[in-house]
């Protein structure tokens, strides 16, 4: 078996130019300390030997920073691409890194048990962390580093920089428009924890979600239901694994095709509420007059359906997280939101 060729160094590279160690590492790293002549020398070398030039790792390690941002997703690889939110989330952590010229490098997080390991270990400066359950043991390992970590959603930490919206108020103000009236309100959701479950079951308490986001979104529904009159453990509560039109399709479907139907859902998300919509039509249930529907983000599926919403930017949020990363922002923990009423309310 052969051996792979050894790197050429720096040094065989002067040797040959017949210049110090020092002239030949200056024509790389500050040119303008070498002479036009003895930089031709270094660079004739170099293709003489075939030496590409210094290692970028070890340029990194000798200054203390890699000059790129990670992005810890607790989501398949693909999910940053096919969800439209996790998409613009990114978009805006990319602004900030081309603005600055940095690298942004995308670590998703799959549940195996190297999983800290691998993100502790990344080749970054700071993280941002997308939204994650209390407790995350990933987030435990990026926190034991000492690096910049930015938290989008939650859960709050120490030692974090935490970047939300009032997911709570944002979900009691538009469960208050989609409940008015309704004699059987119900909620479509997030997973609640890491196990990713699918159920659907009356009056979930929302102390059992360990994702903060879903957890404060159920405090917020509720709070809505309360206010109209409902008693919690009488709202059904449907929860999805994934954040996905298909799979809220498929919910929706099994919701109103029982005994007793829901005449308004609140989903957690504009995808999701894109799945009832449909449900709804293959059905052909009316809405709004059967049924009210409302989402969440305000995505351009939204505005198509005429779905009611909680309009919120996701781009603007992911630059919040990256200029905090890079110590050109602060902890933002009200982040703006707003009701958008379409015709899935009668708005």
């Amino acid at each position: 078996m052969s051996r792979p060729p050894k790197r050429i160094t720096m040094a065989q590279v002067a040797e040959l130019a017949g210049v110090s160690v020092m002239t030949a590492s200056y024509t790389y790293n500050k040119p303008g300390r070498v002479s036009t002549e003895s930089r031709a020398k270094v660079l004739a070398a170099a293709e003489s030997l075939g030496y590409p030039g210094p290692d970028p790792s070890a340029r990194s390690l000798r200054r203390g920073r890699t000059g790129s941002l990670g992005v810890v997703l607790g989501e398949s690889l693909t999910y940053a691409f096919e969800d439209p939110q996790a998409a613009s989330f990114l978009a805006g952590v990319a602004e900030v890194c081309a603005a600055r010229g940095l690298g942004m490098t995308i670590l998703p997080v799959t549940g195996a048990d190297d999983d800290g390991v691998r993100v502790r270990e990344a080749a970054v400066d700071s993280f941002i962390v997308w939204t994650t359950t209390d407790e995350d043991p990933v987030l435990d390992a990026i926190l034991a580093t000492g690096r910049t970590t930015v938290v989008h959603g939650g859960p709050a930490r120490d030692g974090a920089k935490l970047v939300t919206i009032d997911n709570r108020a944002a979900a009691a103000a538009i469960g208050g428009l989609v409940f008015a009236g309704s004699r059987q309100p119900a909620v479509l959701g997030f997973p609640l924890d890491r196990e990713r479950i699918q159920r659907v079951e009356r009056g979930i308490d929302p102390h059992a979600a360990t994702y903060p986001v879903t957890r404060e979104r159920l405090f917020g529904y509720r709070d809505a239901a309360q206010a109209a009159g409902h008693a919690w453990a009488d709202i059904t509560v449907a929860v999805c694994s994934t954040n996905n039109a298909v799979e809220a399709e498929a919910l929706a479907a099994q919701l109103l095709g029982s005994a007793g139907p829901p005449d308004a859902i609140a989903a957690m998300s504009d995808e999701q509420a894109a799945g009832v919509m449909r449900a709804a039509d293959r059905l052909g249930v009316r809405v709004p007059l059967e049924l009210a529907v409302s989402g969440w983000d305000d995505a351009a599926v939204a505005s198509q359906l005429g779905i009611t919403t909680v309009a919120q930017s996701m781009r603007d949020q992911g630059k919040a997280c990256a200029l905090v990363a890079v110590g050109a922002g602060r902890q933002r923990t009200a982040e703006p939101w707003s009701i958008v009423a379409r015709a899935s309310t009668g708005g």
